[in-house]
């Protein structure tokens, strides 16, 4: 089968497309073949190194893959057929392939049923947003209705899915993204979006989380864009408010923590590539409501698995706005 692969950490010069054997499918695993691949920043982290985890050389890049199940390997008797319409975002990385191949052996208990009638291009732009938002929101800041959240980068994949979520679940939202983007987050359901590039934001902030929460603050703060400004995320965090940091793997912001103690606030790291089984279960669950109610990225690109490499460069330089998803 063609795919997308690599045989030494590195660059993205170092992926290569060519032919690979077909995988199983081996006990509790089912033969998918692949509609759709998205390419996620993760990706790049894993092919860099600068996200350790176990690889099998060669090792197919990707996590994300919409598809059709072809083969059902021992085991899954009863919960996958062939034919069905499935997705996985947790494979490339942990000792498991990748999803930028033709076909992939996908352990059944990381794979999920489509949505009948999704598109598998739109399907796969959101997979690994949609999960993300939902984690953070839910199992690590366990967000409460009536809470207030700060949603920061609002207008890219992550930031536009938490939104949703956010409303959702009940709480009030306050955004930030670039001006462009503003419409947008309101359309999402932001009971105020700024623009974070305003000479006046750090004031502005200030006044609409007050206006939003009736006086009492943040009580969940998502950082979504990796721009990590702790100073003034403390400064409005309510009592016992929760600062998620999840972007920026680089990042070494000094943190005011006489601040952050007397207030009972805490900062939770969190990667959704340390989420368990279960937890992926359960945000497959959301992520399908999503894709239902009609989500979709902001843009999508499409290009052919052949040049992965080309995405992977230019999601490190930066000028990828939207979503980009492989096909075969």
């Amino acid at each position: 089968m063609k795919a997308a692969y690599f045989t030494e950490l590195g660059g993205p010069d170092v992926i290569h497309f060519g032919d690979l054997p077909l995988p199983g499918p081996e006990t509790g695993t089912v033969f998918v073949r692949v509609a759709a691949s998205a390419v996620n920043h993760v990706d790049t982290f894993v092919r860099s190194g600068a996200y350790a985890t176990e690889l099998h050389f060669p090792q197919v890049v990707g996590r994300d893959l919409v598809g059709t199940a072809e083969l059902i390997g021992p085991g899954v008797a009863g919960r996958f057929s062939p034919g069905d319409l499935v997705w996985s975002n947790s494979m490339g990385f942990g000792g498991r392939p990748g999803a930028a191949a033709a076909f992939v052996a996908v352990p059944a208990d990381r794979l999920y049923h489509l949505p009948r009638g999704a598109d598998p291009v739109q399907a796969a732009a959101v997979l690994h947003s949609g999960a993300t938002a939902y984690l953070a929101l839910h199992r690590q800041a366990q967000l409460q209705p009536g809470e207030t959240a700060f949603i920061g980068g609002a207008g890219g994949g992550v930031g536009s899915a938490a939104v949703v979520m956010a409303v959702q679940a009940g709480a009030g939202v306050v955004t930030s993204s670039s001006k462009s983007d503003v419409g947008r987050c309101l359309d999402l359901g932001a009971s105020v979006a700024l623009d974070y590039r305003s000479a006046l934001f750090a004031q502005e902030l200030r006044a609409a989380v007050a206006r939003v929460s009736g006086g009492r603050g943040v009580d969940v703060h998502l950082e979504t864009s990796g721009r990590h400004d702790l100073e003034l995320a403390v400064d409005v965090l309510a009592p016992g408010g929760r600062i998620i940091a999840m972007s920026g793997i680089a990042a070494a912001n000094p943190v005011p923590l006489g601040k952050l103690y007397t207030r009972d606030g805490s900062i939770r790291g969190f990667a959704i590539s340390n989420a368990t089984v279960a937890d992926l279960a359960a945000a497959a669950v959301a992520v399908n409501r999503l894709v239902v109610g009609g989500f979709r990225a902001r843009s999508v690109m499409t290009r052919k698995l052949h040049e992965a490499a080309a995405a992977h460069r230019a999601m490190e330089a930066g000028t990828v706005r939207g979503k980009i998803v492989l096909r075969p």
